[in-house]
């Protein structure tokens, strides 16, 4: 298992850190790194050039700027290291705090991504690869020197490479990070193409066979109270409830950071969007952000 290195802070280090620099060798999974701090809620900026680093700063801690922002910079550009120098002690000056997350990986590990990839590495020559991992690593020296926090990827999976990074950024329970949501849908106008899970709840007597409550949408009161008090509501609630109790904190161990479910009844203005309702107040109880589009509602 590779070690992960966690170094003292530095000038430039909060404990707290709103901004902060992905930096590190090529192949070292740099973006597999900056999609989970954009899954923790960071704004994240894939190669910006180091001279604009100062002012992205300024905007991240400004009031009502994007908050924590992460940016990715590579030693590709030729000037990479002299505006970045300057840019650094530009934000030691104007104190504000940043954090740099520097990713490393073997040379074997690296030379067998790229090969798997069939990607060219930025700085190889005539295809080969091993030359360019060793210029790169030589151009990085000094810069991981600076590093506040040095990840060797090598041997890691991208899972764990993701726990990693939430353990040092996450400031919340990873089953946080996960982003759940719910679309009610009528059976009738098609399943909606992005779910990863979908239940059926047309098992339910259905209220539009009800004169006084066909016209009324599922958010109603008394529609809700004629579907909750059926017998077969209950029982499948806690089984479902039971259900996404074990599922959730196992997607989130996979590294899943969005889980749509979608609940379907025949015309998706009744039993979908009462069942959609209530599994957003159980999400929103485990600590879950949760979004709820009720798609068929509206149409008759």
């Amino acid at each position: 298992m590779a070690e992960t290195v966690h170094r003292l802070a530095k000038p430039g280090e909060a404990e707290d850190t709103a901004f902060t620099i992905i930096t590190g060798l090529s192949g070292a999974g740099r973006t597999e790194a900056s999609r989970c701090l954009e899954d923790l809620g960071y704004f994240v900026i894939d190669n910006l050039p180091p001279a604009l680093i100062p002012k992205m700063a300024e905007l991240a801690t400004a009031p009502g700027g994007p908050g924590r922002v992460a940016i990715v910079v590579d030693a590709r550009g030729g000037v990479f290291f002299s505006e970045l120098s300057r840019s650094l002690q530009e934000l030691n000056s104007v104190q504000i705090p940043y954090r740099i997350l520097y990713l490393e990986a073997s040379d074997g590990d690296l030379v067998n991504r790229f090969e798997a990839t069939r990607r060219r590495h930025p700085l190889a020559t005539a295809d080969r690869v091993v030359e360019g991992i060793r210029k790169e690593r030589l151009m990085m020296e000094s810069l991981r020197e600076e590093a506040h926090l040095i990840i060797d990827t090598s041997g890691l999976t991208p899972h764990e490479l993701r726990d990693r990074i939430r353990d040092a950024f996450g400031r919340i329970p990873a089953e946080a990070s996960l982003q759940v949501s719910l679309v009610s849908f009528g059976y009738k106008r098609g399943v909606p193409r992005d779910a990863d899970l979908v239940l059926d709840v047309r098992f339910l007597p259905n209220p539009h066979w009800i004169d006084r409550l066909r016209p009324l949408p599922g958010t109603d009161e008394e529609v809700r109270k004629y579907v909750m008090g059926q017998q077969a509501y209950g029982q499948f609630m806690r089984r479902l409830k039971s259900l996404l109790e074990f599922l959730v904190p196992r997607y989130v161990a996979e590294g899943k950071a969005y889980l749509t479910v979608a609940i379907g009844c025949t015309g998706g203005r009744h039993r979908s969007v009462v069942v959609s309702e209530e599994l957003a107040r159980f999400f929103r109880k485990q600590g879950l952000p949760v979004t709820v589009d009720h798609r068929d509602l509206d149409r008759v």
